[in-house]
C-alpha cells in the first residue's frame, strides 16, 4: 500500500480530487478556496497595528488557517515518510539544457546549483528569489487571489474575473519559462 502512495497518481484520480474539494467546501459551509488569503488571515490575527486591510473578523476564517496547516503537515509527512532517496528523473534533453545553464544536480525537486544561499547574494539568485517572490505576492494581491483560488475556485463558479486571471497566469508562465527564465539562468 505505501508503493502505490508513494507514486505520482495520474491525474484522472488527482484531479477529479481536487475538483470535488470546491463543491465539499460549498456545500459544508459556504466556504471558497483558496490559499493566498491565509497570510492575511495570519496577519490580521498576530498585528495589533491599526491598519484597515487587517481589521476584520478574521476568525471567522480560521478554517482556512487550518487548511494550510494541514498542508504544511501533509509536506512534512511527504518528506519524512514517502521520500524517494533516488535523483529526480529528468529528460536527458532538458538535463543537457539545463547543463548548459550550469544546473546539473537533480537531487532534489528544486536544484541546488541555483536555490541556495550563495545564489541569493549573486544577480541571478537575487532576481529568481527575492524579485520573483516579490512578483508572485504582488501579482497574488493585485488578482485578488493565487492560482488555485482563481483556477479551480473561481471557475468553478463561472466567475468572469477568475478566467482572465487564469488566462493571464498561463500566458505569464508561458512568457517566463520560454523567454525570461533562460535569459536570467544565462547570467
Amino acid at each position: 500500500m505505501i508503493e502505490i502512495i508513494k507514486q505520482p497518481w495520474p491525474w484522472y484520480v488527482a484531479g477529479p480530487l481536487i475538483g470535488l474539494t470546491v463543491p465539499a467546501l460549498l456545500i459544508i459551509g459556504n466556504k471558497s478556496f483558496g490559499i493566498s488569503s491565509s497570510l492575511r488571515h495570519v496577519c490580521a490575527s498576530c498585528m495589533p497595528a491599526n491598519i484597515p486591510f487587517f481589521k476584520y473578523d478574521w476568525k471567522k476564517e480560521v478554517w482556512n488557517l487550518f487548511f494550510v496547516f494541514g498542508i504544511f503537515l501533509g509536506g512534512a509527512i511527504a518528506i519524512n515518510f514517502l521520500s524517494n532517496p533516488n535523483p529526480v528523473e529528468v529528460n536527458p534533453k532538458l538535463a543537457t539544457e539545463l547543463a548548459g545553464y550550469g544546473i546539473t544536480n537533480f537531487n532534489n525537486l528544486v536544484p541546488q546549483d541555483i536555490m541556495n544561499w550563495q545564489s541569493l547574494f549573486t544577480l541571478k539568485g537575487f532576481l529568481l528569489m527575492v524579485v520573483g517572490g516579490f512578483l508572485v505576492g504582488f501579482g497574488t494581491r493585485y488578482a485578488g487571489g493565487c492560482t488555485s483560488g482563481h483556477a479551480i475556485m473561481g471557475l468553478s463558479n463561472l466567475q468572469l474575473p477568475s478566467l482572465i486571471a487564469t488566462i493571464s497566469f498561463l500566458v505569464g508562465g508561458f512568457i517566463m519559462a520560454n523567454l525570461i527564465l533562460p535569459f536570467i539562468l544565462s547570467l
